[in-house]
């Protein structure tokens, strides 16, 4: 019998706004995420599983944003030492100047110390002494560039020797002992199913099992559901639904997904059909809806999707909550911890079955999951595109950005930390799509920062050099740079291992699975970095390789983890190669991924059996559910 505890980080930091004394000194603790007025700065948590804590963003394409304030509790009269957790983020590169300097406002008064200006790790910058009165006082963060300053927390200190922890362990271990933070997260009771993403597949498998009588907890790490479908990334549904032998797999993406580009392009495959004639009719009186990826907010739907999952009475929805911990015993997830990424507090949601629905494949990492990451050899799969050697190359993150015009001339200041470009290396584009994609040589998991902001210099640096040195600058003089996502567009991480999994022949030779499921109809879209122009540094383009596929049915199989009983996947980390995973992992089949793993689930509570059970003894009942579907179509 073994019990084991998982957390990604012991560095976690679970705390917002408190004081309390060191060695009888006053002190301060503030998370900048927890600000009730975050102006416009913007939380992000990509890293926290790396870096230890969510920080506020300073993301206004070179236009400062507005400040971040709060109200803190002076505990005493008397000078406090300011300490601020920071980096400057172009420092990795040693770039000239630190584009994300700020300054901190207290009771109106700028302190005389700029943030973010040195450091290429995160640590506690010190900020000199202010002197304070007891009672109530304001601090405010305030930008000075619109260029990704980041503040993660501070510190006022009356011991004006006192210096913060910086290693992980330790200050996590300094901060839960003086913050009193306790051990015992806030309980939020059983469910029948908790999945763990809220993109198109966690929604999925969400509503689908919460209309088959489930109850659900959905649990998604940021503020809108949709992960790359969402206003946050901007990444358009692709493949094809309402495929045979399941013509009804697909009806919940249909209800949940937006009507934009794909849409278009599979109504005008059968023009004559009711639902084809009703969305052309959409599409030719909104014409932007066409625009597939980094297209206008709306195109992504993010408040139909809220609406949707609001409205199954089976879902408890928890936005902004972080997972972070997963408890087993004897090979079974117990429960999952997971921390609010605005205020820190901690809850406790226990469960029957579970689904990683994370994309990065983190609810199977922390529970022990078997997986796989990087491209396997050819030897070992047998596969035509498979490299002759094991490596760690996989398709990269996209960091999509759009322009617009605008009436009179629009200035970018210069970007001199940005990469460098000129004529032969610029790209004179007004849109970032796909193929803008960093990392693919990377850890996508633990340098997501690092890969996010590469992406970052080379937008802005390309856009400084088009807009303010190009032969072709005045053509762009009115042209804006309006939208550049912060939080990246992932195709590839961790795969979680079931018991089939899938290969790239499996696909091309139509192997047959006695449990074949959902349809994959993308073809198999390898992307791969390529430099263009003479450009020599880290690539940030890319390029597709696509084989053509007939329509395949993926075994449910590739569905569930190998070692971990109770855990379903559903998403780009479900059983597949890294070759096969180019045909599986765009949205709307992996939103068909979850409409099946949420039915499954239903079936698994009905019979008190396992996901591996579904398939060994009630498969057919799994079928009948795929035959008569779930959603409700609009059309």
């Amino acid at each position: 019998m073994k019990t084991t505890n998982v957390v990604l980080l012991l560095g976690m930091l679970f705390f917002t706004t408190t004081s309390f004394k060191e060695d009888n000194f006053p002190l301060l603790f503030i998370e900048a995420e927890s600000f009730p007025d975050q102006g416009g700065w913007v939380i992000d948590q990509q890293s926290i599983d790396q870096m230890g804590s969510p920080y506020l963003l300073a993301h206004g394409l070179g236009t400062p944003v507005e400040d971040a304030r709060t109200s803190i509790e002076v505990p005493s009269n008397g000078k406090y030492r300011i300490w601020v957790r920071t980096r400057d983020w172009v420092a990795p590169w040693n770039s000239p100047g630190a584009p994300g300097k700020f300054q901190l406002v207290i009771n109106g008064q700028i302190v005389n110390t700029t943030f973010g200006i040195e450091g290429a790790d995160w640590h506690w910058q010190e900020g000199g002494v202010v002197k304070l009165k007891k009672g109530t006082a304001t601090l405010s963060l305030h930008d000075l560039t619109g260029f990704e300053g980041r503040c993660d927390a501070i510190i006022l200190s009356s011991d004006l020797h006192f210096q913060p922890p910086n290693d992980s362990i330790t200050l996590s271990s300094f901060r839960k002992k003086h913050l009193q933070i306790s051990d015992m997260p806030e309980d939020k009771g059983h469910y029948d199913f908790v999945v763990v993403g809220g993109g198109m597949a966690g929604i999925c498998a969400a509503v689908s099992a919460a209309r088959l009588g489930m109850k659900v907890a959905l649990i998604q790490n940021r503020p809108v559901l949709g992960g790359n479908n969402s206003s946050e990334v901007r990444v358009g549904l692709s493949g094809l639904i309402y495929q045979k032998p399941y013509p009804n797999l697909g009806s919940l993406v249909d209800e949940i997904g937006p009507v934009g580009h794909w849409n278009h392009w599979e109504a005008q495959q059968d023009p004559n059909a009711e639902r084809s004639k009703k969305i052309m009719e959409i599409i030719s009186k909104n014409p932007e809806k066409r625009q597939h990826n980094a297209g206008p907010i709306e195109n992504y739907a993010d408040d139909k999707k809220l609406a949707i999952v609001k409205g199954e009475e089976n879902i408890d929805l928890f936005l902004n909550t972080h997972v972070f911990k997963a408890t087993t015993h004897n090979g079974r997830i117990q429960s999952v911890t997971g921390k609010d990424i605005k205020n820190s507090k901690e809850y406790l949601f226990r469960g029957t079955y579970f689904a990683d629905c994370t994309g990065d494949g983190n609810l199977g990492f922390l529970a022990g999951a078997d997986y796989r990451s990087g491209r396997e050899s050819k030897a070992e799969t047998g596969e035509i595109r498979a490299p002759e050697q094991p490596d760690k190359l996989v398709m990269g993150t996209s960091v999509q950005w759009n322009t617009r015009n605008l009436p009179n001339n629009t200035p970018f200041p210069a970007t001199p930390w940005a990469v460098a470009f000129n004529e032969n290396t610029c790209h004179k584009d007004t849109i970032g799509d796909w193929d803008w994609e960093t990392g693919a040589y990377r850890d996508q998991v633990r340098e997501i920062e690092y890969i996010r902001d590469y992406a970052f210099r080379v937008i802005y640096g390309n856009w400084d050099f088009i807009k303010n040195k190009s032969t072709d600058k005045e053509q762009f003089s009115n042209r804006e740079l309006h939208w550049v996502a912060y939080i990246g567009g992932k195709r590839e991480s961790r795969r979680l291992l079931g018991d089939i999994i899938l290969t790239e022949q499996d696909i091309l030779n139509q192997t047959p699975y006695e449990d074949g499921s959902f349809t994959t109809t993308w073809g198999i879209d390898l992307h791969y970095p390529v430099r263009t122009g003479g450009f020599t540094g880290e690539a940030f383009r890319s390029r597709a390789d696509i084989k053509d596929i007939q329509p395949y049915q993926v075994p449910y199989r590739c569905l569930y983890s190998r070692n971990i009983e109770n855990l379903f996947m559903a998403g780009r980390d479900i059983s597949v190669t890294h070759v096969a995973l180019g045909s599986i992992r765009v949205q709307r089949t992996t939103g068909m991924m979850g409409e099946v793993i949420g039915m499954a689930a239903s079936i698994c509570l009905q019979e008190n059996s396992s996901p591996r059970g579904i398939y060994q003894e009630h498969f057919g009942k799994l079928q009948k559910l795929m035959e008569k579907g779930i959603g409700n179509p609009r059309w």
